[in-house]
């Protein structure tokens, strides 16, 4: 694993966008993508630059389950306005928050997948080290799952809703096997709130109490992180 530390959120989405744009530039065609107010720097650099994803697939980690994708809170309706709008991909893939039958649409997010191997996954890393929604515990092989939403990931998420109790209760998500079988990985973490999570990451043993820690097992990983998110860690 590649560790990258900056000083701040601005410089890790610079660190990101190189990353993209040398990605683009050596054929890459699919893209996974990431929501949340981690990657927002990385967007804003991918928007304002000149990098065309017109030929390139998207495939995003994850959706909440429940959620129709004109919803304002749906990450659907989030990769629209602070990506797809100004930067549209030849087809973009979201898990559809409100499909009826749940086993049927994780079994449809894993054939887009196979069929469409992924060259570059952008993840964030969650407090308690889930990448992706795949909460501590989670099988190191899963695939796309639907997924029981812990207290302290509903907490953090209760930010972008009028209040905890609108937060959704599942969500679909890529699964860390899936993650796993991702060409090249970058995975950003901002703030002091993710310093432990850093930590266990990238010199905790690779355990499923920590998520995260799975990407120690994958040959091609950059950890972008500020001073802050990398103060526990002890080398």
């Amino acid at each position: 694993m590649k560790l990258i530390v900056v000083k701040d959120s601005e410089q890790g989405g610079k660190e990101a966008y190189q990353i993209f744009a040398e990605a683009l530039k050596n054929g890459a065609t699919v893209f996974g993508l990431a929501t949340g107010s981690t990657p927002l720097t990385t967007y804003q650099k991918l928007v304002a630059s000149k990098l065309d994803f017109s030929d390139a697939i998207s495939i995003n980690l994850d959706e909440y389950v429940g959620l129709k994708p004109d919803n304002p809170q749906s990450y659907q309706y989030f990769m629209q306005e602070h990506l797809f709008k100004s930067k549209p991909f030849k087809r973009s893939y979201l898990p559809q928050g409100d499909a009826k039958d749940a086993a049927q649409e994780v079994k449809r997010y894993d054939r887009v997948i196979a069929e469409n191997p992924i060259d570059l996954q952008l993840l964030g890393i969650g407090r308690n080290g889930h990448i992706g929604f795949n909460e501590p515990g989670s099988d190191f092989t899963s695939a796309t799952h639907k997924v029981a939403l812990t207290p302290s990931t509903i907490a953090a998420n209760a930010r972008f809703f009028k209040n905890k109790d609108e937060v959704p209760r599942y969500a679909y998500s890529m699964g860390i096997g899936t993650i796993l079988k991702s060409k090249k990985i970058i995975l950003e973490a901002f703030g002091a709130a993710k310093a432990a999570a850093v930590a266990a990451m990238i010199e905790g043993p690779v355990t499923p109490a920590c998520p995260a820690s799975a990407l120690q097992k994958h040959a091609d990983v950059v950890a972008i992180v500020d001073e802050a998110a990398a103060a526990k860690l002890k080398k």
